[in-house]
């Protein structure tokens, strides 16, 4: 079982120490949240509150996740990033595969790409890209951010994207992963086809579990194996040692944990989240 620490949204001065104290406790990972702005008026519904609340989000810190995962990188030598998750639909295939081949080497190849879609039409207005059709562009973008990834020339003509034959310098020395986020029927089935791996975004752990298997199942349906195939999740199971062994037994390889209420106000100070970190790493991942 890996570990990744969820601590974000936070004052930004933070974030060089806990990824310090993280990659210290034995933490594999730092997962790093993507939103661009917040709307001042808006009807949309948040899908992981269970009233469809999003004012929690209001005020919050988000650093872009491409440079946070570049500026973390230079003051650690072990811990991975997950961008968790990029909006993808919303912006350009060809500049998204550039900052990732960027933060990629920037980072010794420590980092992955987390992507899923927005629910939030706002974000499409916004970047003046259309809400319909969304899953679709995206399926091209995966492909033409992986073919850009893999160095030398690359093109693509789909429905949505043409791009002519180019290549990027410099190119990751090691494969970036895809992670894929969402629990609808269509993003699982993405995640389980096109994706290295599956970001899970919390909720009910029996649901989560069906969702686990369901992508599972799919990969098996098809003929793909598992092995180095990467589920994330969060759960209340990630506590304890007995817990991380129930996940590890129903084929998850990431828990993604944290410490604080992320729909509050962050009122924590950092020498109480640093101890939290510690102590996880003592209770849980040295007997993992």
């Amino acid at each position: 079982m890996r570990f990744s620490l969820a601590e974000t949204m936070c004052d930004p001065s933070q974030y060089v120490p806990l990824a310090i104290a993280a990659e210290e406790a034995g933490f594999h990972a730092y997962t790093l949240p993507d939103s661009i702005a917040y709307p001042e008026v808006s009807s949309s519904k948040y899908p992981y509150t269970s009233d469809g609340s999003r004012e929690f989000l209001e005020d919050k810190p988000f650093v872009d996740p491409f440079c946070l995962a570049a500026a973390l990188g230079q003051v650690t030598k072990r811990l991975r990033f997950h961008t968790f998750v990029v909006k993808l639909p919303i912006r350009h295939p060809v500049l998204v595969a550039k900052q990732a081949a960027s933060v990629a080497r920037l980072t010794n190849d420590r980092f992955s790409l987390g992507v899923g879609l927005s629910p939030w039409p706002e974000d499409y207005r916004l970047c003046g890209v259309p809400w319909e059709g969304r899953g679709r562009r995206m399926d091209e973008m995966i492909a033409i951010v992986r073919g850009l990834l893999g160095g030398g020339y690359f093109e693509f003509h789909g429905e949505h994207f043409d791009v002519e034959r180019i290549k990027m310098c410099p190119t990751p020395l090691k494969d970036v992963p895809i992670l894929i986020g969402g629990h609808s029927e269509a993003a699982l089935r993405r995640a389980a086809l096109v994706g290295d791996g599956w970001m899970h975004a919390g909720g009910d752990d029996t649901e989560m579990g069906k969702m686990v298997r369901r992508i599972l199942d799919v990969r098996t349906e098809q003929g793909l194996g598992n092995d180095g195939y990467e589920i994330h999740v969060i759960s209340l199971d990630a506590y304890s040692p007995d817990g991380i062994r129930r996940l590890g037994d129903a084929g998850v390889t990431d828990v993604i944990v944290g410490f604080r209420n992320a729909y509050e106000p962050d009122r924590t100070r950092l020498e109480k989240k640093i101890a939290a970190i510690r102590r996880y790493g003592e209770a849980v991942i040295a007997k993992a």
